[in-house]
């Protein structure tokens, strides 16, 4: 076994192996839990929770940063990421930043998003089995949210959420503009899912796309192929009618990233799998949207081959892009100070609301928090976590037990990889999204370290 290949971290944690207890309790499987449930609560239709609701979403995640404890070793990632709350800390004190209670709550924000990267790798108890268990929760959750979406197109009214207050506020033409033609003529929302936005949806089909895909290339049973197959058909079939291209692009580049691995491994089997049934499932799923909803799929997926892929991204989002680097940046290298864009600015913005700072892509969200120090530390947290998830996926598995843990390296990286180019066209490192992203990469370094130290204690016993 190559143990060289593993971060340096594993070694010491195989060295200091801790007692657990019998039956640890799972908490990662029980945030995501907590954390869908929040999502589902948004969309009860009582306006007056949905602050409260959002605020106990990322309240959990600082809480068990408080609360839980653990000798596990820290994530490569760590570094970086205190280096990320220590610049946030300084910015607090920005004479530009809103209000004392805006700039606390931006650092809390940021911290809630974040804290998974440090209260999960303490756990010594989280191994292979509770990162799988882990990734069936978000796997069934996003792909019955896709099956729903599509159901709420393929039957319009049926299983229909209520419309979001904040999007009904942005007027009736902004609402219409929401909507699909089907290819029976009926205009209907995007697909929902278990949201209540318009194209939300959309976020569950890349899971139960991606995650499907995982599952595919780690079962043998003819059920769980299926099953597996039926969920990227859905996925699929969702993220078309969705039409929100930032996250089809994504999808796309997180199953090159899926193939580059396995081309890397030299997986011949399981790249022909990739190959051949997950892109035949795709084709079957905008067959299937096609089937509901025409011109709607076509117009939309045709978009992204109209002209070439910079022009298609600067007309759409690179706007956004260019400004925040050549403007922005250089008219405020060291930020605007924090509190003046996003939810914390509507909730905890002061007095001072015409600074409020329209914020499209996590780029420009950077820049106007932290300038071109947050900018750099951020993307290299990220960038050392894509390394740590690389070389788990690369290297042998660890131990029988853990036969499959490269592979589920290689989704959670090709995820990791999708997730800094939605960078580019969405904030998701203040967001859910970007909760699960650092949740996802701490479980699997803790799953991967533990599959080493017990392989360590096996080869000892032995």
């Amino acid at each position: 076994m190559n143990t060289a290949a593993y971060p340096a971290p594993y070694a010491a944690a195989g060295r200091a192996a801790a007692r657990r207890p019998a039956r640890p309790f799972p908490w990662v499987p029980a945030f995501i839990v907590f954390q869908l449930a929040c999502q589902l609560m948004l969309i009860s239709g009582l306006a007056g929770v949905r602050v409260l609701v959002r605020m106990a979403a990322f309240g959990a995640s600082l809480a068990l940063l408080a609360l839980l404890r653990g000798r596990g070793s820290a994530h490569p990632a760590r570094g970086p990421a205190i280096l990320v709350f220590a610049i946030l800390g300084v910015c607090v004190f920005h004479p530009e930043t809103s209000s004392p209670l805006a700039g606390v709550a931006q650092v809390a924000l940021y911290g809630a998003v974040l804290a998974p990267l440090f209260w999960a790798p303490r756990l010594t108890s989280i191994d292979i089995r509770m990162l799988r268990q882990t990734v069936m929760v978000l796997w069934a959750f996003h792909t019955f949210s896709a099956a729903i979406g599509v159901v709420q197109v393929y039957r319009p009214g049926t299983l229909q959420p209520p419309l979001s207050t904040v999007v009904q506020a942005k007027g009736k033409g902004y609402v219409e503009s929401l909507k699909i033609t089907t290819a029976t003529g009926q205009r209907v929302f995007r697909p929902m899912g278990l949201t209540d936005v318009p194209g939300g949806a959309a976020v569950s089909g890349l899971y139960a796309v991606l995650l499907g895909v995982g599952f595919f290339l780690t079962r043998r049973t003819p059920l769980a192929l299926g099953v597996s197959l039926a969920s990227i058909v859905l996925g699929a079939a969702c993220l078309y009618l969705s039409q929100v291209r930032s996250l089809a692009v994504m999808t796309g580049i997180s199953l090159l990233a899926v193939a580059a691995v396995l081309m890397w491994r030299k997986d011949v089997k399981r790249l022909s799998m990739l190959g051949v049934g997950v892109f035949g499932m795709l084709l079957l799923g905008y067959a299937m949207a096609v089937n509901m909803a025409g011109a709607a799929v076509t117009n939309r997926v045709a978009s992204l081959v109209q002209a070439r892929p910079t022009q298609v991204y600067y007309d759409n989002r690179g706007r956004f892009l260019e400004d925040a680097l050549t403007k922005t940046l250089p008219a405020a290298p060291l930020g605007e100070g924090l509190g003046h864009w996003g939810m914390t600015a509507t909730y905890f913005g002061g007095s001072s609301p015409g600074k409020n700072i329209w914020v499209e892509i996590q780029w420009a969200g950077w820049i106007v928090d932290g300038g071109a120090p947050l900018l750099f530390t951020y993307l290299l947290a990220v960038g050392v976590c894509l390394l740590a998830s690389w070389r788990i996926a690369r290297a042998p598995p660890p131990g029988p037990e853990a036969q499959d843990l490269p592979f589920w390296a290689a989704i959670v990286m090709a995820y990791s990889v999708g997730a800094l180019a939605l960078t580019f066209s969405y904030p998701i490192f203040v967001s859910q999204s970007g909760m699960e992203f650092w949740l996802l990469n701490a479980t699997l370094f803790a799953a991967a370290r533990h599959a080493h130290q017990a392989s360590l204690a096996a080869a000892a016993a032995g």
